[in-house]
Parts: structure tokens; sequence; C-alpha cells
């Protein structure tokens, strides 16, 4: 089908061109990417204070919400007069100019490339090395009620406070809350990352019924607080980002008094802009109520002397001194200190001393998938990789194969035993399922198969590098 004819429109004083504006993006409500672009005219100025002079990674839906996105992190080789960019560097040692987000006119060519949410950096493009921004995500497990989401949120506002810092929540637009919090620009990213730990274990120790800072998933119950959003090149959906689910929900600011009673499914494309004509952005203030951290560095020196030391990282990253083991603890065959050694970041990627990327394929499996016994103690959670593939539906098959060659334990598995999990390759993410065997009775666990399918989405890279 060919496409519409490109739009041009006069934003901020410059003239942007909206190609195919009437492509559908969201097929379930019939919204298309002029639509798209038209919403994030309705919000602009509060979208604009999400991102503002913050570099920014490209997720491009070119095929809109249902189609498969692919990162950008490299600005392309050529950019409007009214977009800026700025070089990063990334914990692989690489560079890259990544766009930085300044106006209206610059926000609307980002949308035409196909980037239905916005995903900036926690930096300012004039000081790369200094965060201003706390990142507080609340990612619900499986089943896990809404109500204790924002219970949670509710928590987080209240440890925020007790350590000098204001909190200014929004939807996620998937299934969680973001609380942010405005930090002055004094401390790096390791410092940063080191308070929301500490900011984590805290909320965990008032609410522990509903609450978790556990990185594994295996050790996780209800409402986990991702403190590594703060490590260095993670970036979160921002503000009144529209995000790519069915309904096209949008990442909304809230006022701490709609929290207990605000339901993900009201904020829309289709209600959020009713919402900010009305009311005008919630979250305004945010720039005005810049903290310091020097309260949770100190809770988290306090935390550490009880015991608490630093909390895994994401396997990307260099093995930080005093990082815990970097393994699933059901993985976990050899004795603590066996791998305490912090990584060289200087080493090459790849070779002793650095922390290769995350791949599909476990380091303990044979080439059928098996297992081999080690003579280690026992997991003290049973998991089974079921299935790796390209695609979300294509790992929910393989699951659904494996239920059906395995029907006595599948019927023991409880909601939170499934583990689906979007894995982030080198452009595009890429999905595993596995499952918890730890309510099926001993004798009745299905041994370690080979995946099924068993994507590898290292595979074309190892063979360009060849």
């Amino acid at each position: 089908m060919p496409g519409s004819k490109p739009l041009a429109i006069e934003v901020a004083r410059h003239e942007v061109s909206v190609s195919n504006p009437d492509k559908i993006f969201f097929p379930e409500i019939g919204f298309t990417k002029g639509d798209l672009v038209d919403y994030y005219l309705a919000v602009a100025d509060g979208a604009l204070r999400g991102v503002m002079d913050r570099p920014m990674a490209l997720k491009r839906f070119v095929n809109g919400a249902t189609g498969e996105a692919f990162f950008q992190k490299r600005a392309p080789a050529s950019v409007p007069e009214y977009v800026r960019t700025v070089e990063l560097s990334f914990p692989s040692g690489r560079t890259a100019d990544e766009v930085v987000v300044s106006n209206a006119a610059a926000l609307i060519w980002v949308v035409n490339l196909g980037c239905i949410d916005l995903n900036p950096h926690p930096i300012r493009a004039d000081d790369t090395d200094h965060p201003d921004e706390l990142r507080v995500d609340l990612d619900p497990g499986p089943g896990v009620p809404w109500a204790d989401v924002r219970r949670v949120a509710l928590a987080t506002r209240e440890a925020l406070a007790d350590q000098g810092l204001t909190g200014w929540p929004k939807t996620s637009g998937s299934r969680g809350i973001h609380v942010y919090a405005r930090v002055e620009r004094r401390w790096g990213y390791a410092e940063i990352r080191r308070a929301a730990l500490a900011l984590a274990r805290e909320v965990e120790r008032r609410v522990p019924e509903i609450a978790t800072s556990k990185w594994w998933k295996e050790e996780r119950h209800g409402v986990f607080i991702d403190y590594n959003q703060n490590a260095k090149d993670r970036t979160v959906a921002s503000a009144y980002s529209v995000r790519p689910v069915s309904d096209a929900r949008v990442s909304a600011p809230l006022t701490w008094e709609e929290v207990p009673d605000a339901e993900l499914a009201d904020f829309t494309v289709r209600t959020v802009p009713k919402r900010f004509a009305k009311l005008g952005d919630v979250g305004a203030g945010i720039d005005d109520a810049v903290g310091s951290l020097d309260p949770l560095l100190e809770l988290s020196q306090r935390q550490e002397r009880e015991g608490q030391g630093d909390a895994p990282w994401p396997p990307q990253y260099p093995k930080a001194a005093g990082e815990p083991p970097r393994v699933q603890p059901s993985r976990q065959r050899r004795p603590t200190e066996d791998y305490a050694r912090p990584s060289n970041p200087s080493a090459p990627r790849g070779r002793a001393g650095s922390v290769a990327p995350a791949r599909p394929s476990a380091s303990l499996r044979r080439a059928d998938g098996t297992v081999s016994p080690t003579g280690r103690r026992r997991s003290a959670h049973p998991l089974l990789v079921i299935s790796q593939a390209a695609s979300k539906d294509e790992a929910l098959a393989g699951l659904d194969r494996w239920r059906t060659r395995h029907p006595e334990a599948a019927q023991h598995l409880a909601e939170d035993d499934v583990l689906v999990d979007g894995m982030r390759g080198r452009s595009t993410l890429w999905w595993r399922v596995r499952v918890n065997l730890r309510h099926v009775p001993e004798a009745e666990r299905p041994a370690q198969e080979a995946p099924d399918p068993d994507y590898d989405p290292w595979a074309g890279f190892r063979e360009d590098r060849r």
C-alpha cells in the first residue's frame, strides 16, 4: 500500500516534515502517526520538561506499536539545524553522538523517526558526568495488584521526604509507577545508583510484605524497586511519553493526591491532552525542587555498616569492588568469595577481566540444553530456560509447547513462577521465558531441555567480527 504524502508543519518557527502521517501506529484504536504528532504537540510543554537538553536513545517503531522496535544510540549522520547532539561514552568504552531535544521542533522530528516513547538519560548535555535526576522505577511482578504499586509509591514518597528530597510521581504507562527527584549536579552515576539502592532498601524495610530490592527475579516478590535504572547508560520513558501498548497509554505525571485512586487505563493518548488542557503540567514544579544526595549517601553508609553492601549490577557493566556474585542464586556453584574479583574496565570486551554481554545460552548448559552436575549445593530456586526468541509471541509459543509436553509440572506453576524477560540485544529486544519449579514436587520436575526456540541475538555480531 503506498504511503500517504508527507506533511509539512511549522513548529517553534521551524518547518518539520512528517512522513506517512496516515500510517496506522496503534491498530486497536485506529491511531495514526499523524495523530501521534498531534498528541505530542498538545502536550509539548510537559513532554519537553521531561526531555529538555537531555541526550536521548532513539527507540524507533517504524512500523508502529505492533512492529519490532530497534534502538539507535547514534544520531543520524545529518540532522536539522534545530536538533542538537552531544557525545556520550558508554560502559563498553564506545562513544556515540546522541540526539538532544531542546525545542518542540526537535521533539516532533524525533517522533517522525518512529519514536513512540521518549527515552532520555538523567543528565543534561552541558554536563554528561553528573545526573540531576534520581529515578525510582516501581516494577510489579506477575499477579501483583495495582493497589500494591500505589502503596509502594506512597512509601517511596515518605522515604524520599525523610531524606530531604521531593518525589514527583507518574504512571509508567505500562504496569508500574515512576517517582523522580531532582538532585544537585554534584555526584556521578556511581553515587546516584548507590543512593537509589539505599532508597530501595529503605522502602523495602517500610513495606516488606509488598516491596523488594532484590535484583534476581527468582528472589523477588511484590513490587521491585529497580535501583539499576540509575546506572550509567540506562534510560526510562519520560513524562508524557506514549507507550507501545495496544490502547496507547501514557506515562502521565500525577499529583500525590491522585495516586491512591489512579488507574493506568485512565491515561491514554485520547484522555491526556484534555487533562493537560484543563490542569496544565501537574509535574511542572520538578525543576524548582532540587535537593541534596548527601542524606541518602549517609543512609547507604549506615546500611553498609549493618552488612548491606553493594547489590548486583546489570551484566554488561564491569564487575565492581564489593559487588556480590553476579550470578543467579539458583546457578551459583562456587563459594561467594570466588566471585569477588572486580573487573578491569580497561580490558577488551570478551577477554579476561571484562564482563561479556548478556547471552541467551547459559554457560552451564551442554549443547543439548542440559546442565552438567557440579557436586555443589542444590539450587535453592530450580529454574529452567524454556525459550529464547526474537519476538515475545514466539517465546510464549515455546512456553505453550513446554506446558503441553509437561502437563503435570505445568499445573503446579503459580503465576509468578513464569518469568518472561525482554532482553536488550545490540539494537533490538529479544525475549526469554523461564519457569521456577519451586512449587513442583521434586519427583515431577522436568529436566532442562534445549530451549524451544533457541534464538541467539549475538550470532550475527560474532559473524561480523570474524
